[in-house]
């Protein structure tokens, strides 16, 4: 799966919001997932969508410096009132914290991709 999104935006939190959580179990995707080697490539910004079905992937990829959270930065920021660490909800910071398997450049996804299913093939 390829996720990316902007998330909702701050005028339409209230109402948007509410439905949204509401209605992530709904998704009808997450049982279907299950028994499949699923990839999940966050590209930038992945916003609201690893709420629901861009977090199951069996292996995360994203691309370099993509922005991905359930809110933006600003919103976190001012929703905690904290500051928070520096390159937070970046593909390289969530590399770091275990959050990702990977990041890779668009132009060496296929190339990438295929590894891991050739990894799977031999060893099921």
């Amino acid at each position: 799966m390829i996720s990316k999104s902007g998330g909702a935006k701050m005028q339409e939190a209230s109402q948007f919001a509410d439905a949204a959580r509401k209605n992530l179990g709904k998704t009808g995707t997450t049982g279907r997932i299950q028994n499949t080697l699923y990839f999940t490539l966050y590209r930038s910004d992945t916003l609201d969508l690893t709420a629901s079905y861009a977090m199951l992937g069996d292996i995360n990829i994203a691309e370099p410096g993509a922005l991905i959270g359930f809110a933006g930065p600003r919103i976190v920021k001012d929703t905690t009132g904290k500051d928070l660490p520096e390159g937070f909800q970046r593909s390289e910071f969530l590399l770091e914290h275990g959050f990702l398997d990977k990041i890779v450049e668009r132009k060496d996804l296929k190339k990438m991709v295929n590894q891991y299913l050739d990894l799977f093939k031999t060893n099921p």
